[in-house]
């Protein structure tokens, strides 16, 4: 493994590195990430805006590759790695792409959930409903049924991006995260994301009880990941326990 840096705050550990070269070194309870777009989205949408994303106007590079070349390599590694779920943020037109990748790596792909962005921005041109919403792929990779904290509730979520002053340009909202923490791990567990970005994930763990192992090979947002990382440790700590009963935790989602 040829990661530069190691770093250590709380219980997190983050690497500067490629996540193809660390993840296989790796067992963890769940992986929950978003990695980047595909190839189509880039060309269409570039960085959709510092603040609000519109959907018509390509405004900058995003910063980083499309996932379409390495989506095979990465998915085998995250299965292999995640003893639990894996949870992948992705638009639309993504979620086959994944679904056949995870299929694939031997995963039990479940479905697609949708984040709703009340706060959207409209397509100004209107010629078309603007993009107001983003999906996740939810696969199981552990063995047995699955299990997580949601009992029959539908994955949407509806949060607004407020990410004002955000310098990732595809930075999530941590409310977001932190249910999406506290509806897909338990206390105590380890929870990774291979492409940490601005370290959203992290945080969101770090308030909720759950140790945190991130990846990201661009050292800009690595430096900015740690910095938000270590301001979570210092708030107040959030925890939500487990809310399935026990014959609820071994039935299908």
């Amino acid at each position: 493994m040829t990661s530069i840096r190691i770093e250590r705050i709380g219980d997190a550990t983050l690497y500067l590195g490629d996540c193809r070269e660390v993840l296989p070194e790796l067992a963890v309870d769940h992986i929950i990430s978003d990695p980047p777009y595909e190839a189509v989205m880039q060309k269409r949408w570039g960085v959709l805006s510092a603040q609000a994303p519109s959907s018509h106007v390509q405004h900058a590079d995003l910063g980083f590759d499309a996932i379409d070349e390495i989506r095979d390599e990465v998915t085998a590694a995250i299965v292999k790695a995640s003893g639990g779920w894996a949870i992948l943020f992705c638009m639309a037109e993504g979620v086959r792409a994944w679904r056949d990748a995870i299929e694939t790596a031997g995963a039990r792909y479940k479905r697609a959930m949708v984040w709703v962005k009340p706060d959207a921005m409209p397509q100004f041109n209107g010629q078309g409903p603007s993009v107001g919403h983003e999906m996740m792929v939810a696969a199981w990779c552990g063995t047995g049924h699955s299990r997580w904290n949601g009992g029959g509730k539908p994955g949407t979520f509806i949060f607004t991006k407020n990410t004002v002053g955000a310098e990732h340009p595809t930075q999530k909202p941590l409310p977001l995260m932190l249910e999406l923490v506290s509806l897909f791990s338990f206390p105590n567990d380890m929870v990774c994301d291979p492409f940490m970005g601005s370290g959203t994930t992290g945080a969101a763990c770090a308030q909720m009880g759950r140790s945190f192992i991130g990846i990201e090979q661009n050292e800009r947002w690595f430096d900015l990941a740690c910095r938000r990382i270590a301001e979570a440790y210092k708030q107040p700590r959030l925890f939500s326990e487990p809310i399935l009963k026990p014959i609820q935790e071994r039935m299908e989602f």
